[in-house]
Protein backbone atom coordinates (compact mmCIF):
# COMPACT_ATOMS: atom_id res chain seq x y z
CA UNK A 1 0.00 0.00 0.00
CA UNK A 2 1.56 3.46 -1.28
CA UNK A 3 2.17 5.39 2.33
CA UNK A 4 3.06 8.53 3.28
CA UNK A 5 3.35 10.35 6.44
CA UNK A 6 5.05 13.88 7.50
CA UNK A 7 5.28 15.43 11.31
CA UNK A 8 5.75 19.05 11.84
CA UNK A 9 6.50 21.16 14.90
CA UNK A 10 4.64 24.58 15.35
CA UNK A 11 5.07 26.82 18.36
CA UNK A 12 1.23 26.85 18.60
CA UNK A 13 -1.02 25.48 21.30
CA UNK A 14 -2.80 22.31 20.61
CA UNK A 15 -5.99 24.09 20.71
CA UNK A 16 -5.13 26.35 17.48
CA UNK A 17 -4.13 22.95 15.56
CA UNK A 18 -7.85 21.33 16.04
CA UNK A 19 -9.63 24.71 15.49
CA UNK A 20 -8.13 23.99 12.08
CA UNK A 21 -8.05 20.66 11.45
CA UNK A 22 -11.30 19.48 12.88
CA UNK A 23 -12.54 21.69 10.16
CA UNK A 24 -12.51 20.30 6.64
CA UNK A 25 -14.15 23.39 5.15
CA UNK A 26 -10.74 24.67 5.92
CA UNK A 27 -8.23 22.28 4.88
CA UNK A 28 -10.47 20.14 1.74
CA UNK A 29 -8.76 23.12 -0.67
CA UNK A 30 -5.52 22.41 0.43
CA UNK A 31 -4.90 19.50 -1.26
CA UNK A 32 -2.68 19.55 -3.82
CA UNK A 33 -4.44 19.75 -7.00
CA UNK A 34 -7.51 21.05 -5.67
CA UNK A 35 -10.94 21.16 -7.40
CA UNK A 36 -13.99 20.89 -5.29
CA UNK A 37 -15.57 19.70 -1.91
CA UNK A 38 -18.72 18.91 -0.65
CA UNK A 39 -19.67 18.12 2.79
CA UNK A 40 -22.54 15.60 3.05
CA UNK A 41 -22.63 15.53 6.67
CA UNK A 42 -20.46 16.35 9.59
CA UNK A 43 -18.50 12.95 8.92
CA UNK A 44 -18.81 12.48 5.10
CA UNK A 45 -17.96 14.65 2.03
CA UNK A 46 -16.43 14.67 -1.41
CA UNK A 47 -13.34 15.61 -2.70
CA UNK A 48 -12.47 16.35 -6.62
CA UNK A 49 -9.10 17.66 -7.61
CA UNK A 50 -6.41 16.70 -10.76
CA UNK A 51 -4.43 13.61 -9.67
CA UNK A 52 -1.28 14.46 -11.29
CA UNK A 53 0.95 11.33 -11.05
CA UNK A 54 3.69 11.82 -13.58
CA UNK A 55 2.43 10.47 -16.99
CA UNK A 56 -1.13 11.67 -16.44
CA UNK A 57 -3.29 13.98 -14.95
CA UNK A 58 -6.85 12.56 -14.09
CA UNK A 59 -9.21 14.19 -12.34
CA UNK A 60 -10.12 12.10 -9.21
CA UNK A 61 -13.25 12.13 -6.92
CA UNK A 62 -13.09 10.33 -3.26
CA UNK A 63 -15.68 9.84 -0.88
CA UNK A 64 -13.93 10.48 2.45
CA UNK A 65 -15.69 8.95 5.70
CA UNK A 66 -14.70 10.46 8.90
CA UNK A 67 -13.99 7.44 11.71
CA UNK A 68 -12.29 9.56 14.37
CA UNK A 69 -13.13 13.14 15.67
CA UNK A 70 -11.49 13.06 19.05
CA UNK A 71 -10.77 16.56 20.33
CA UNK A 72 -8.13 17.85 20.69
CA UNK A 73 -5.81 15.28 19.10
CA UNK A 74 -7.38 13.12 16.36
CA UNK A 75 -8.82 13.26 12.73
CA UNK A 76 -8.82 9.82 10.77
CA UNK A 77 -10.69 8.72 7.71
CA UNK A 78 -11.26 6.23 5.38
CA UNK A 79 -10.73 7.24 1.30
CA UNK A 80 -13.37 5.31 -1.22
CA UNK A 81 -12.77 6.44 -4.81
CA UNK A 82 -16.00 7.56 -6.70
CA UNK A 83 -14.60 7.46 -10.29
CA UNK A 84 -11.54 5.35 -10.10
CA UNK A 85 -10.81 1.96 -8.37
CA UNK A 86 -9.53 3.57 -5.20
CA UNK A 87 -9.15 2.97 -1.32
CA UNK A 88 -7.10 3.95 1.65
CA UNK A 89 -7.21 5.85 5.01
CA UNK A 90 -5.32 8.31 6.54
CA UNK A 91 -5.08 10.71 10.02
CA UNK A 92 -3.98 14.15 11.88
CA UNK A 93 -2.61 13.61 14.83
CA UNK A 94 -1.69 16.96 17.04
CA UNK A 95 0.58 16.28 20.29
CA UNK A 96 1.36 18.43 23.14
CA UNK A 97 4.68 19.27 23.58
CA UNK A 98 4.28 22.14 25.53
CA UNK A 99 2.11 24.74 26.00
CA UNK A 100 2.50 26.40 23.26
CA UNK A 101 4.37 23.62 20.98
CA UNK A 102 2.30 20.88 18.98
CA UNK A 103 3.90 17.89 17.13
CA UNK A 104 1.13 17.73 13.95
CA UNK A 105 1.36 14.18 11.90
CA UNK A 106 -0.45 13.53 8.73
CA UNK A 107 -0.80 10.19 7.35
CA UNK A 108 -2.31 8.72 4.52
CA UNK A 109 -2.36 5.63 2.51
CA UNK A 110 -4.05 4.83 -0.49
CA UNK A 111 -3.68 1.58 -2.60
CA UNK A 112 -5.63 1.46 -6.25
CA UNK A 113 -7.74 -1.25 -7.06
CA UNK A 114 -8.42 -3.48 -10.22
CA UNK A 115 -6.68 -4.96 -13.11
CA UNK A 116 -4.13 -1.28 -13.67
CA UNK A 117 -3.86 -1.18 -10.00
CA UNK A 118 -0.74 -2.97 -9.53
CA UNK A 119 1.07 -0.53 -12.09
CA UNK A 120 -0.67 2.83 -10.59
CA UNK A 121 0.36 1.68 -7.23
CA UNK A 122 3.78 1.94 -8.49
CA UNK A 123 3.69 5.15 -9.58
CA UNK A 124 1.43 5.71 -5.83
CA UNK A 125 4.45 5.37 -4.37
CA UNK A 126 6.32 7.86 -4.64
CA UNK A 127 2.94 10.52 -5.29
CA UNK A 128 1.97 9.18 -1.78
CA UNK A 129 4.51 10.73 0.45
CA UNK A 130 5.15 13.79 -1.83
CA UNK A 131 1.27 14.89 -1.47
CA UNK A 132 1.44 13.56 2.41
CA UNK A 133 4.45 15.81 2.57
CA UNK A 134 2.53 18.97 1.01
CA UNK A 135 -1.09 18.43 2.31
CA UNK A 136 0.55 18.61 5.72
CA UNK A 137 2.89 21.52 4.97
CA UNK A 138 0.09 23.39 3.36
CA UNK A 139 -2.13 22.81 6.63
CA UNK A 140 0.96 24.10 9.03
CA UNK A 141 1.47 27.31 6.73
CA UNK A 142 -2.51 28.44 6.83
CA UNK A 143 -2.62 27.68 10.56
CA UNK A 144 -0.05 29.43 11.27
CA UNK A 145 -0.90 31.98 8.46
CA UNK A 146 -4.30 32.31 10.69
CA UNK A 147 -3.01 32.50 13.93
CA UNK A 148 -1.16 35.41 13.19
CA UNK A 149 -3.92 36.50 11.58
CA UNK A 150 -5.82 36.73 15.19
CA UNK A 151 -2.74 37.60 17.21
Amino acid sequence: MPHGIHEIELDLPISTIWEFVSDMDKWAPLVPGYISHEIINERQSTWTFLGDIGIMKKKVSLKIDITEWTEPSTVKFNLTGINENFAGEGYFIAEMLGEQRTKMTGCLDITAKGVMGPMINTILKTFVPQTTTDLAEAIANRIKETAAIKS
